[in-house]
């Protein structure tokens, strides 16, 4: 798949139109610095398409890019960790699980884990409420640069042996390993 274009509709707090016009949905979600934005600008091939910050919790909407002019890729806010208000942080969840729940033609969900970390609770928690909901679910290890090569092979059978039900997808963000294999997946 060769993305051509890709370019920040808008950003979504609740119901909106863009939910039912149609187009494949991807949305990605993972923990709160986890490199959901970095990992989307490293798939569209635009450096700057999603802002992306050192601090946690910087997503605070659904944020809607279209690509290829037929899909959305769908950044949600990270889940865990964030220096934010307990209200606020409850928003988050809320925003979540409404764009979750919120029925749409066809929907995909890519699932971001840390390579070096492996799966979280959070994470593991977060694949089963996905699976239990019916969710085409794939799963991307980003960060896998940060993990040793002597340690590569261990860690990644790990993180198979953690999360059983799916293929882990290698990625990094830095060097675009497992960018043709997650597009793939996604296409």
């Amino acid at each position: 798949m060769n993305i051509k274009s890709a370019t920040f509709v808008r950003g979504v707090n609740g119901t909106d139109p863009i939910m039912e016009d149609g187009r494949l949905q991807v949305a990605f979600i993972g923990r709160s610095n986890v490199g959901k934005s970095s990992l989307i600008n490293s798939l569209t091939g635009k450096k700057d398409l999603v802002r992306s910050s050192p601090l946690p919790g910087k997503t605070r909407e659904a944020n809607f890019f279209l690509v290829n002019n037929t899909t959305y890729f769908v950044d949600l806010p990270g889940y865990g960790y964030a220096r934010m208000a307990p209200k606020e942080r409850e928003h988050l969840r809320r925003l979540i699980f409404w764009y979750l729940e919120t029925p749409v033609a066809n929907r995909k969900v890519v699932l971001i884990i840390d390579a070096k970390v492996g799966p979280t609770d959070m994470d593991v928690e977060m694949l089963q409420y996905l699976i239990e909901h019916g969710h085409e679910v794939i799963v991307a290890a980003n960060k896998a640069d940060k993990v040793k090569k002597s340690e590569r092979v261990r860690q990644f059978k790990e993180i198979q042996d953690a999360i059983t039900t799916h293929i882990i997808v290698p990625y990094s963000s830095e060097t675009h390993e497992g960018r043709e294999a997650l597009l793939k997946a996604i296409f």
